[in-house]
């Protein structure tokens, strides 16, 4: 009887040690995963350094709150056409260019087939989406951003673009020609996002070809797992390095712009404190 007592303590003893390493590697495992994430973060962080150019007038267009997208106001002419990329009901944006500077603004929502009405604006709406490739995808289409400016005549004119498309940017941007980037004079996105490396390719691709001007976070998305970055969705604005000229004695990053509001008016803001926009 003390002989087998012997035995099963000593198999409770080695199945506690098998479960202690496992656990432990385990622990280690996550303790690394984390650690890759964060550092993934304080990359995306480390591309999101806004400046300040000399001969950009920031300006507000679209909503005050939530759909509202700061532009160069004195860089967006001479104008062709605009592109607005994640419409849904309304695209007050769109319809703030088209009426102010009377061109077409070319919509594209895949997921939300409503028309946006613009008065006294020109808004054509096309059913499909941007992405990386041409073809269907669940029922619905995409195409490059490179095709649907061709196909709309728009090769090589003056145009710009605003994209909202939750999470699409990454790919359609990646899949997106230097040369068709380097002739886009401003960009105004909200990128989502902050734990897939492609993020980090694609924000220094864009830094290649623009000025990032401005950066606001988004309110409705503030969590504490983005760390550093207070959110997980952010607007931006993006200028072409061939009409931003670059302040070298300003900060960077420069300073948050107050035209920028809380896309939730009501919800707390969660912004970066100064002291970490500071290098």
């Amino acid at each position: 009887m003390q002989e087998g007592s012997r035995k099963q303590t000593l198999i409770r003893i080695a199945f506690l040690i098998v479960a202690l390493a496992a656990g432990a590697a385990v622990l280690v495992e996550e303790i690394v995963h984390g650690a890759a994430q964060r550092k993934l973060r304080e990359e995306i962080l480390a591309e999101l350094q806004p400046v300040t150019l000399k001969n950009c007038t920031l300006q507000r267009f679209g909503s005050d709150n939530d759909g509202g997208y700061l532009l160069c106001e004195n860089l967006i002419e001479p104008l062709d056409s605009a592109y607005s990329y994640g419409v849904g009901i309304n695209d007050e944006w769109g319809c703030e260019i088209s009426r102010r500077y009377h061109v077409p603004v070319y919509e594209y929502d895949c997921f939300d087939p409503a028309r946006p009405t613009c008065n006294g604006g020109n808004l054509i709406f096309h059913n499909e989406c941007v992405g990386d490739r041409t073809g269907d995808r669940d029922s619905r289409f995409f195409d490059t951003l490179q095709n649907q400016i061709y196909k709309n005549g728009d090769a090589g004119r003056h145009v710009i673009i605003k994209m909202d498309i939750e999470g699409g940017e990454w790919k359609s941007l990646l899949a997106t020609p230097d040369e068709l980037l380097a002739s886009i004079p401003q960009l105004a996105m909200e990128m989502h996002g902050f734990d897939d490396p492609t993020i980090v390719e694609v924000l220094r691709k864009l830094n290649r070809n623009f000025f990032l001007v401005n950066l606001h976070f988004n309110n409705w998305s503030c969590t504490s797992r983005a760390a550093p970055l207070p959110a997980w969705a952010y607007q931006v604005l993006w200028v072409n390095k061939r009409i931003g000229v670059l302040d070298p004695t300003a900060p960077i990053p420069a300073p948050m712009s107050p035209l920028n509001a809380p896309d939730s008016p009501t919800w707390p803001d969660c912004q970066l404190p100064i002291a970490k926009r500071m290098r």
